[in-house]
């Protein structure tokens, strides 16, 4: 049973919804005394809040793991009401995701995405992960991170891109 794709998946959406509860860290203990007040900072006046943000980030592979399971997709609750709320979606999403046990044929089957507004897409599960789920995975954990970052967390690229940190080499002068 060949499952290195999926595995693959598995890894990188663990190890950003780890990189999320990073930055969700540094902002807790940057805003100690308002740190709920964060739940509905936004960008811009017609993007969705910081706590949506989250939930979104969740459910791209929360919906993974249900599609590789046979289940139906089933979006959190957008409307996010603690940092406790936020620290369960990550929690329970790595959870699911680590209960995905199929191989790679999974990724040549078809996933019909319903869209709302009686829309859906028929994509494989290749076109799923990579024209769907990926950019709308990185779309909402960049506009998290940018919330945390408009509102003065001192985060920075480092803090996004954590998951390179154990493979950092200093190159020594002998």
């Amino acid at each position: 049973m060949e499952n290195q794709k999926i595995t693959g998946l598995q890894n990188i959406f663990s190890s950003r919804l780890d990189t999320l509860s990073h930055i969700l860290d540094v902002a807790e203990s940057h805003f100690t005394d308002d740190v709920e007040s964060l739940l509905q900072l936004r960008i811009a006046p017609d993007m969705l809040p910081f706590s949506t943000q989250i939930a979104f980030v969740c459910n791209q592979p929360r919906n993974f793991a249900l599609w590789c399971l046979g289940q139906s997709a089933s979006n959190l609750n957008p409307n996010v009401v603690s940092l406790v709320e936020t620290r369960g979606h990550i929690s329970s999403t790595k959870e699911l995701l680590a209960t995905i046990n199929v191989d790679d044929s999974k990724l040549s089957e078809l996933n019909r995405l319903e869209l709302g507004q009686g829309l859906y897409a028929e994509l494989s599960g290749h076109s799923y992960v990579d024209d769907f789920l990926m950019p709308n995975f990185y779309f909402h954990i960049t506009t998290a991170y940018n919330i945390l970052r408009m509102a003065g967390a001192p985060i920075g690229k480092r803090d996004f891109m954590m998951h390179l940190v154990p493979s950092l080499k200093h190159q020594s002068n002998t």
